[in-house]
């Protein structure tokens, strides 16, 4: 059986996080294990309070996992704090962990920071050389890059840029784009992820699906592109399935809670190879 791990922040809600990482790569077939960061108090309405771990029980964490299972890929989500990153990036390095995928958490849907900027300044340094991907949506790659995106040209600039500072390869997401920034027609507005390869790009689009129920889209994207690849399909087709899981998991949401709702990481039964 196939595995990945996910190293990531708690959500007490069970949308986002660890909760969402596992319960993505269960829903393909792959078997999970977890590092947990931060244990969170959140609900769909936002974060209430942030408790980071220990960098040193982050490691004994990945330690004891990569000394026991053969891990396939490398889900990373929210590190909290720059002891956090470092202590990631060592173990990476290490461990030789295979096929990370990085999803760069900044800041919360919410608005809340979930990486203080030293942290910021380390994962550009220490960590996104590692990184097989990156998976920063807009805000996010426009933070990284220093690139306002307001075109998909612009998101191409900002993609080779995030290439430059050492990511191996980078899927800017289109959630976050208005629908001026792609042209998209008004009837059917399109999202279009964008991936960067490191010698060309390219886009998948799939039609937009309005609801307030986003929690977690991000990580479960991040996760389902790590299941692709701990799978063996390559980064293109990795990326091209995650869209579509993630699209689907929004469009068949179970409508719970009061703020922005989880998805239904399990709306196409177990879907394997």
């Amino acid at each position: 059986m196939r595995i990945a791990l996910t190293i990531a922040g708690s959500d007490s809600s069970g949308g986002a996080g660890i909760q969402a990482d596992l319960k993505t790569f269960a829903a393909f077939g792959v078997y999970g294990a977890s590092a947990i960061t931060a244990v969170t108090a959140q609900s769909t309405r936002g974060i209430e309070a942030t408790a980071p771990l220990s960098a040193d029980l982050v490691t004994a964490q990945i330690e004891a996992v990569a000394g026991d299972f053969t891990i396939h890929a490398t889900k990373i989500g929210m590190l909290a704090n720059a002891a956090i990153v470092e202590a990631v990036a060592a173990a990476i390095a290490e461990l030789d962990l295979p096929q990370v995928v990085l999803d760069p958490v900044l800041v919360s849907s919410s608005g809340d920071r979930l990486l203080d900027e030293d942290g910021v300044r380390v994962l550009c340094t220490q960590l996104l050389p590692r990184a097989r991907v990156i998976t920063p949506n807009i805000p996010e790659a426009e933070a990284l890059s220093g690139r306002r995106i307001a075109s998909l040209d612009d998101a191409k600039g900002a993609a080779r840029r995030i290439h430059e500072m050492g990511a191996a390869a980078v899927i800017i997401t289109g959630g976050h784009a208005t629908r001026a920034s792609h042209q998209s027609p008004a009837p059917s507005p399109a999202v279009i992820d964008l991936l960067f390869d490191g010698h060309e790009f390219h886009e998948f689009r799939v039609a937009r699906v309005e609801s307030r129920d986003t929690h977690g889209t991000g990580c479960t994207y991040a996760s389902a592109v790590a299941a692709g690849l701990a799978l063996g399909h390559d980064l293109p087709a990795a990326a091209w399935r995650a869209q579509q899981y993630v699209a689907g998991a929004m469009a068949h949401a179970p409508g719970l809670g009061h703020g922005r709702g989880p998805l239904n990481h399990f709306w196409d039964g177990i879907l394997k190879g």
